[in-house]
């Protein structure tokens, strides 16, 4: 359900389940990083992106439908955890392609990449927290590109905002009219990545992550541990149903 597809120096991950709007499961997510290793083998630059209408629709919430235990959730956001930290800390240049949509654990993936790509109808945001879920684990990684208080504002918000708002807060590095043009321009900046220096690449985002913060294993643990302590909680068990009935993807 997550393919990796190299053509000279661009390896292409793709969430390749469309039929789930690329709705995210543990095998999912725990796929990534050994994608990462094999991409750094075969190419220059990473593009990330999702197969069919959406990029991606966060987790696959029904999974965790009949798991009152929580140890679903738990795998979901470590398998989202270490997803992102090894796009984040990839020596090679990560393009992400976020087309239509990038909701959730889908936003959170975003944060992995060096440059972020979607359209201005685009919805993206982290709307977590009305289904008992704390998004603090993409908080390292979401402060980075746009700051505290914008960071801030989209982990406590549930609110969605549009690809032009995402482009406008740094969320998002360009924000195009279509969602069929976010691919290709992509793509199109991935082929420029390639053609420069990739030590010069990679020392240079090794020393913008450990300025960030996001190079560093105590944040993004922290994070990651600040989500786990609720899952399996009273109230996710109590708020989660309600996703059934929206998608059941969040």
């Amino acid at each position: 359900m997550v393919r990796l597809d190299a053509d000279g120096a661009i390896a292409s991950i793709t969430l390749d389940r469309p039929d789930r709007r690329n709705a995210l499961t543990p095998d999912m997510l725990d796929e990534v990083p050994s994608l990462v290793r094999r991409a750094e083998q075969a190419a220059r630059v990473i593009v990330l992106r999702g197969e069919g209408q959406v990029f991606c629709a966060g987790f696959d919430l029904s999974l965790c439908r009949d798991d009152p235990t929580g140890e679903t959730m738990k795998s979901l956001l470590r398998g989202l955890s270490m997803a992102v930290r090894s796009l984040r800390r990839s020596r090679l240049p990560v393009v992400a392609a976020g087309h239509a949509a990038a909701i959730a654990g889908g936003c959170a993936l975003l944060g992995g990449a060096d440059f972020v790509i979607t359209n201005d109808e685009a919805r993206l945001g982290y709307p977590v927290l009305r289904l008992g879920v704390s998004p603090a684990v993409s908080a390292p990684f979401l402060r980075a590109g746009v700051g505290d208080a914008a960071c801030r504002e989209r982990l406590l918000d549930t609110g969605l905002i549009s690809g032009g708002e995402a482009a406008r807060i740094g969320l998002a590095w360009r924000s195009l009219a279509r969602p069929e043009a976010v691919a290709p321009a992509a793509m199109e900046l991935a082929e420029r990545l390639a053609y420069k220096s990739a030590p010069a690449l990679a020392a240079t985002k090794a020393w913008l992550n450990e300025i960030d913060g996001t190079g560093a294993a105590h944040w993004p643990d922290r994070a990651l541990d600040a989500s786990l302590g609720l899952a399996g909680g009273a109230e996710e068990r109590a708020m989660l149903p309600a996703a059934w009935g929206g998608g059941e993807r969040g």
